[in-house]
């Protein structure tokens, strides 16, 4: 049985940390719903290679219908963390310890929830200070998974390990 997966992606996202894990849930026979302010929008990829139909406007779901949530990175973490409703969609799944998978700048978000504080966890070379700041014990792996619930990456070059660790959780 598949499992229900929000995706939280604005405009400015990184292609592949949408593309590849998206394609390896639904590959493994899960569902995904990509959630942003609006739904029906386009939203765009910053390599202008990826475009995503938004399902679901982030007024119209509950954390509660979904088993997991994905974080891909680019400037899109950066810019719903400035939306108080994508902090408190994120919060919701740390604090009810749902498999959460957030890659390169993914735990942006992460952090404005306020949940990473006493974490193992990894992302961009450029945040691993405001996750630390944040409480977090950052390391400089391919893939961390934590408390069995928690996947986090670097950059694209991880995401095959990304990938099958998340696809771990979800089995």
């Amino acid at each position: 049985m598949g499992k229900k997966i929000a995706v939280v992606l604005t405009d400015y996202f990184e292609d592949v940390e949408y593309t590849e894990p998206a394609k390896a849930f639904k590959d493994a026979g899960h569902e995904l719903t990509v959630i942003e302010q609006e739904k029906g929008k386009t939203v765009k990829g910053k390599q202008g290679e990826a475009e995503v139909k938004v399902d679901a406007s982030i007024d119209d779901v509950n954390p509660k219908d979904f088993d997991a949530l994905l974080i891909p990175g680019g400037f899109s973490p950066d810019m719903l963390r400035a939306d108080d409703r994508f902090v408190q969609f994120a919060k919701t799944f740390m604090d009810d310890k749902k498999p959460v998978f957030a890659i390169c700048h993914g735990p942006q978000l992460l952090i404005n929830a306020k949940t990473l504080d006493g974490r193992k966890a990894t992302g961009f070379t450029s945040i691993r200070i405001d996750m630390e700041n944040a409480g977090a014990n950052v390391v400089d792996e391919e893939v961390v998974v934590c408390q069995n619930q928690l996947v986090t990456s670097r950059t694209p070059d991880d995401i095959p390990a990304f990938n099958r660790e998340s696809l771990k959780l979800l089995a």
